[in-house]
C-alpha cells in the first residue's frame, strides 16, 4: 500500500509539473500573438528594448527572402515567427500570371536563426479579386494570423479560416462566405480571440461576424451585420468582473457586443467618413478610434446598454486619420497619417503636436510611393520609444512625450519593396516584413 501511494504520488507530481509547464508555455507564447500584439494595443511588454539604429550592416540579426509578397504582419509564438504571403499570381504588376495558380502560404520561421521550419500552402477559392486598382495595394495576404500558443490560425478571405498546429499540420478549415468587396478593395480584417472563441470579421465574404470554437472550427454563433467599408480588427474589453465586451469600429458607429453570442449590447456615434480602415484601441476603459480622410476621431467609455452616444462619448474631434491604427501611451494618443506623427491628449482629444517624420536616410526624399500614402503600417511602442515603418521601408524611432523627439531614421540597403505590415516586438527584437523579406532587428 505504501509503495502504491508513493507511485500514485509520483504520477500526480509528474502530471502537475507537466501541467504547470504547459500553462507557462502558453503564457510565454502569447507575447506578440496577434495583430498589434496584446489585445491589439501596439504596446509591447518587454524587458529589453529593440535598438534604435539598424541597417544591413548594423543590428540586423537575419533577413530571409519570402516566397511571395504579403501585407500581413508577423506574429511571434515562443521561438517561432509566423507570417503569410501568396504566390502564383499578382506577384508582379508587369507579369501577373494566371489567377488559377494563386496560392496562399503560412510560413514558420525560427526566431533565432531565420531558418524556415515549414510552410503550409492553401489553394485559392475562385473566382478571386483581380490584381488591379486599389486591390493591388495590398493583395491576397493581408490578414494577420493569431495564435493561442498551441495552434496558429489564418484567414484567407473567401478561401476560409484555417487552423494548424505548431508543426504545420492542418487541423480544420471553415468557410465563412463567398463574397468579394463591392469596392474591389479586398478583405483585410485580422483574427482575434475572445476566451475560447476565434472571432472572424468576414465583411466582404458574408457581411458577418463569426465566433468559432478554436478547437474544432465549429460555428458557435454567426451575426449578419452591416460591415461594408470596414477593414479593422476588433478588440476585447473587460467591463467588470462579470462582463467582457467585444469592441468593433464600423463606419459611423462603435459597437459593444456580447462575445458569447455576437449580439449587440451598446453602440454610439463613431467615425462619420463612411469607411473604417483602422482598428480601435483600449486604454483605461476608453476605446479610441480614428479614421476618415475627411478627419474624424472618437473616444468612448466602454459599457452601458443601447445607444450610449449621449452618456459615454468622452470626446469627438476632427483629427485626420488614414489607414494606420493609433496607439495610446501614458495619457497620449499617437497615430501616423500621410507621413505625419500626430499626438493628442487622450483625456480631451486636444492636439499636443503634429510633426512630419523625416528624413529618408537614402537621400531620396519622403515621396508618396504606392497609392494610399506612406502609412499602411501602424506604430508600435516598447518602453518610451515608438517604432514606425512607412511603405518605402524607412523606419522611424521617436521618443514619446509632450514634445516631438525623433531619435533615429533607418533604412535597409535592399532592392525596393513595399512595407505595409506592422512590426512585432519581443524582448530586444523587432520583426518587420516587406513584400520581399522578413527582417529580425536586434542588438
Amino acid at each position: 500500500m505504501v509503495e502504491m501511494k508513493q507511485t500514485w504520488g509520483l504520477r500526480y507530481f509528474v502530471v502537475f509539473i507537466a501541467s504547470v509547464a504547459c500553462i507557462a508555455w502558453e503564457l510565454s507564447a502569447s507575447d506578440w500573438s496577434r495583430f498589434r500584439g496584446p489585445n491589439g494595443s501596439g504596446i509591447a511588454k518587454v524587458n529589453a528594448l529593440p535598438p534604435t539604429q539598424w541597417s544591413n550592416a548594423e543590428n540586423l540579426r537575419w533577413a530571409v527572402d519570402l516566397p511571395g509578397p504579403g501585407h500581413s504582419s508577423p506574429i511571434v509564438v515562443g521561438d517561432k515567427v509566423f507570417v503569410t504571403c501568396w504566390t502564383g499570381y499578382g506577384t508582379d504588376r508587369q507579369s501577373q500570371g494566371s489567377l488559377e495558380d494563386l496560392k496562399r502560404h503560412l510560413l514558420c520561421i525560427d526566431l533565432k536563426s531565420g531558418k524556415t521550419l515549414w510552410r503550409a500552402t492553401v489553394d485559392a477559392k475562385l473566382p478571386e479579386d483581380r490584381y488591379q486598382g486599389m486591390f493591388a495595394e495590398h493583395g491576397y495576404a493581408s490578414h494577420t494570423p493569431v495564435s493561442d500558443g498551441q495552434r496558429v490560425f489564418c484567414f484567407f478571405g473567401k478561401s476560409g479560416v484555417f487552423a494548424f498546429d505548431l508543426d504545420g499540420q492542418q487541423l480544420w478549415n471553415v468557410d465563412v462566405g463567398d463574397g468579394l468587396d463591392p469596392r474591389q478593395w479586398g478583405s483585410a480584417s485580422s483574427l482575434m480571440f475572445s476566451g475560447e472563441l476565434l472571432i472572424v470579421t468576414a465583411g466582404p465574404e458574408s457581411g458577418s461576424l463569426f465566433g468559432l470554437n478554436k478547437q474544432t472550427g465549429e460555428v458557435v454563433w454567426k451575426q449578419e451585420v452591416a460591415l461594408n467599408g470596414m477593414w479593422g480588427t476588433p478588440i476585447v474589453a473587460t467591463v467588470d468582473t462579470d462582463r467582457t465586451d467585444l469592441i468593433i469600429a464600423v463606419p459611423n458607429e462603435i459597437w459593444g457586443l456580447n462575445p458569447e453570442n455576437g449580439k449587440l449590447r451598446w453602440y454610439c456615434d463613431g467615425i462619420r467618413d463612411g469607411s473604417m480602415n483602422s482598428s480601435p484601441v483600449l486604454d483605461n476603459s476608453v476605446v479610441y478610434a480614428i479614421d476618415g480622410r475627411g478627419g474624424d476621431a472618437v473616444a468612448v467609455r466602454i459599457g452601458g446598454l443601447g445607444d450610449v452616444t449621449q452618456t459615454n462619448i468622452v470626446w469627438q474631434k476632427d483629427h485626420r486619420g488614414r489607414i494606420s491604427s493609433p496607439v495610446v501611451h501614458d495619457g497620449r494618443m499617437y497615430w501616423v497619417a500621410g507621413g505625419v506623427l500626430n499626438c493628442v491628449d487622450a483625456s480631451s482629444g486636444e492636439r499636443i503636436y503634429q510633426q512630419r517624420l523625416g528624413s529618408d536616410p537614402s537621400g531620396g526624399g519622403r515621396g508618396r510611393g504606392p497609392r494610399g500614402g506612406q502609412d499602411y503600417s501602424s506604430p508600435v511602442v516598447a518602453g518610451d520609444q515608438l517604432y514606425f515603418f512607412n511603405r518605402q521601408g524607412v523606419g522611424f524611432v521617436v521618443r514619446l512625450g509632450e514634445e516631438f523627439q525623433q531619435i533615429a531614421t533607418n533604412r535597409f540597403d535592399d532592392p525596393p519593396a513595399n512595407f505595409s505590415g506592422t512590426p512585432a516586438i519581443v524582448d530586444g527584437t523587432l520583426l518587420v516584413r516587406s513584400t520581399a523579406k522578413l527582417y529580425c532587428i536586434g542588438q
